[in-house]
């Protein structure tokens, strides 16, 4: 093997191990601000599980109570909230720790893209788990509960299950709500243009339905909570594309450039 090539394998293997060190330094220092974070706020992790659980026990009958059917969840759910917490409260720390990664990489055009990206990204998402804390949680267990009254049935759940069902309901609204971010970068890589959504925008009716029947308890106005806002979402993210981005359809070439 001659010298140069030799020295431009070395010089690759360097990069790459170069590369992989800067990794390991950004993911070490995006933990540290959720851990950071995280201690700042375990004092107060009955009191913010207490917080989460609220619209639930707002709807519970006089007297309802959570329960805990594990020995060690009364602990560790308000734990594990608590972590959740401190890591939404450190994503920009985490993000930006990504973005310093690969940001070398980048023309100077996507990085102009990527800070106000990220952020809008960051805000939607907050927004979605706020809808669905404030105007989702309540009107779902208000609506368990009436059925549950005319069964005699009495409304209580495990911290666990309750935790699990949050995390999904945080999830799918906060997924929901990039739904705008969504469109507006298809349209701009030009995978699809403004004509194109408007087109398929009955089928983007049909699947807002089915993902909130999957994702939500199993009843209409549940699941219409989910729907609607996916489709309104949708129909702003068109919107948003054909003001930032254009139609997102090639123009055609002038008569001169056609008789070439």
């Amino acid at each position: 093997m001659s010298d140069p090539q030799q020295k431009l394998e070395e010089g690759s293997e360097e990069t790459f191990i170069s590369h992989l060190v800067e990794l390991r330094d950004r993911i070490i220092r995006a933990g540290l601000a959720v851990i950071v974070v995280f201690i700042g706020l375990v004092y107060w992790a009955p009191d913010i599980f207490r917080l989460l659980a609220r619209p639930l026990m707002q709807n519970l009958p006089r007297d309802g109570k959570m329960i805990v059917t594990d020995v060690t969840g009364s602990f560790f759910v308000p734990m594990k909230v608590t972590m959740l917490v401190a890591f939404v409260i450190a994503l920009p720390v985490v993000l930006y720790q990504i973005w310093a990664f690969v940001a070398p990489g980048l023309y100077q055009h996507e990085k102009k893209l990527v800070v106000p990206l990220v952020a809008s990204s960051y805000t939607l998402f907050l927004c979605g788990m706020a809808f669905a804390y404030f105007v989702v949680f309540p009107t779902i267990f208000r609506v368990m509960a009436h059925y549950n009254a005319p069964l005699g049935a009495e409304m209580t759940t495990d911290i666990n299950n309750y935790l699990s069902f949050v995390l999904t309901m945080f999830i799918a609204f906060g997924v929901t709500f990039e739904v705008p971010i969504i469109v507006v970068l298809l349209v701009r890589m030009g995978v699809v243009t403004v004509k194109k959504l408007k087109q398929v925008r009955p089928y983007v009716i049909v699947g807002a339905f089915i993902v909130a029947a999957v994702v939500t308890p199993p009843d209409v106005f549940s699941q219409l909570i989910l729907a609607l806002p996916l489709i309104i979402l949708y129909e702003l993210g068109i919107i948003a594309a054909r003001i930032f981005v254009g139609t997102g359809e090639k123009k055609p070439a002038d008569e001169s450039q056609a008789a070439s």
